[in-house]
């Protein structure tokens, strides 16, 4: 075991704090520093700085998160004041110092680029800067703003604002089963109403809005009744959004960080292609990757710079089955990880690909705080140091059906007929296998 790897007695069941440049978090690799872009943009400038610093001062290693937000690894105690001054003169340092959210905001990555129902990114702008004058919202307070396209899936926010019509969205609140929608507003008025339920909420106390009891969720919504709110009675229903743009949507060249990783070289090369494009921006998604818009002539360049890119390691394809298999970085990199989760979460995906190609997701969790992913999958793996625990159609904190070795898992995986994944896994009992030899060709 490498000297250098922090080892944890038992990966806690509760994720860690909200890292930031100032108050980066230990891990396996050192210490994680997390950027928040703002509205997840940056210019080339900027992406080059990222680079420049997670070579500098870093081990070369960058994650993508899903609320599209930047992690730096392998940072140490004495390269931090460097990497804090270079980023805060690229324009990416911290915006508040009292531990509250560094980024309260997430939006499509195609937010302000074409004829939106609702300004998105206006809207997202005028949020945090209302949010950056109210203390004591918790650090993974998030606001979700949907409406511009390639909106985010399967992501826990604490406040929903979607898109209903021209210049009007609907107002919700998190539940542990879904969405409350409780009003109507006019677009210009949103931001107001949504810092009124974020100041009820700071002085709540709770970490998420899903965790409010129904009263203390129905007096933030009576809060509302001076912000110009057509209000009506909470409702857990679909709630239909407006769809994105009144003509064709603008150009652009979506890609993917495999497994959420980059390296160095990775953007490097990616700023190239934004200089080829012309690129006024990147944006980074929430699909643990890149946005790149592209007007004007260059727009016919696209497949060329997606083959090059495709050649320095970013996933390019739709049929990508990486795409559907989701992973941390795992051991040594995480000290909570017991097995080198990336690995075999590559192993994985190929022998996923019929599964992936009929809209299923499987994910690969280092430990069952499920970091990379912490809802549902078809198909999850949780590492338990050399086995796995499989889970069907759940998340990682759930209990496993079996405890299997990767080489058995896999095996499953490719003999299992599209639509049969769970029947290639057997009955529901959990059994210990601790080889790959007394599991593979075992009759079910």
């Amino acid at each position: 075991m490498s000297a250098s790897r922090r080892v944890l007695p038992e990966a806690s069941s509760r994720r860690g704090w909200c890292p930031s440049l100032a108050r980066p978090m230990p891990t396996g690799d050192g210490l994680l520093a997390r950027i928040h872009p703002p509205l997840g943009i940056l210019t080339r400038a900027q992406l080059r700085a990222v680079a420049d610093a997670a070579r500098v001062f870093g081990n070369g290693h960058v994650d993508v998160t899903a609320r599209a937000n930047l992690q730096l690894r392998g940072v140490s105690e004495a390269t931090r004041p460097g990497l804090v001054a270079a980023l805060d003169a690229a324009g990416l340092g911290d915006v508040r110092a009292d531990g509250g959210p560094q980024r309260l905001t997430l939006t499509s990555p195609l937010a302000g680029l074409a004829g939106e129902a609702i300004d998105v990114a206006g809207i997202a702008r005028a949020i945090e800067a209302h949010g950056i004058a109210i203390a004591g919202l918790p650090p993974k307070t998030l606001v979700l703003i949907e409406g511009a396209g390639l909106d985010p899936a399967e992501i826990a926010a604490d406040i929903h604002v979607r898109a209903v019509g021209p210049g009007v969205a609907v107002l919700g609140l998190a539940e542990v089963s879904g969405v409350a929608w409780v009003g109507t507003w006019d677009a210009e008025r949103v931001a107001p109403a949504v810092a009124a339920l974020l100041s009820r909420f700071a002085a709540s106390g709770h970490r998420r809005v899903r965790d409010l009891s129904a009263d203390a969720r129905a007096e933030m919504v009576m809060a509302l009744s001076a912000n110009g709110a057509t209000l009506f009675p909470p409702s857990s229903g679909e709630v239909r959004g407006k769809g994105a743009f009144s003509g064709e949507a603008p150009p652009f060249l979506p890609i993917e960080a495999p497994f959420g990783r980059c390296t160095v070289a990775m953007l490097v090369r990616l700023a190239q292609v934004a200089d080829d494009l012309d690129a006024d921006d990147i944006r980074v998604s929430p699909t643990r990757g890149f946005v790149l818009p592209v007007r004007g002539p260059r727009s016919q360049c696209r497949c060329d710079a997606a083959a090059e890119l495709a050649a320095a390691g970013f996933v390019t394809a739709p049929d990508d089955p990486r795409r559907a298999v989701a992973t941390c970085p795992g051991a040594p990199a995480c000290a909570s990880g017991s097995t080198p989760t990336g690995a075999d979460a590559a192993r994985l995906a190929e022998a996923f690909r019929p599964f992936a190609a009929a809209g299923l997701t499987a994910h690969v969790s280092g430990c069952a705080k499920g970091c990379a992913h912490p809802g549902r999958a078809d198909l999850t793996l949780v590492a338990r140091a050399g086995t796995y625990g499989v889970v069907l159609d759940g998340a990682p904190g759930d209990a496993p059906a079996w405890e299997l070795t990767f080489d058995a898992a896999l095996e499953r995986v490719w003999r299992a007929k599209p639509g049969a994944l769970a029947q290639a896994f057997g009955p529901s009992s959990l059994r210990r296998q601790p080889s790959a030899e007394q599991t593979i060709g075992t009759t079910i």
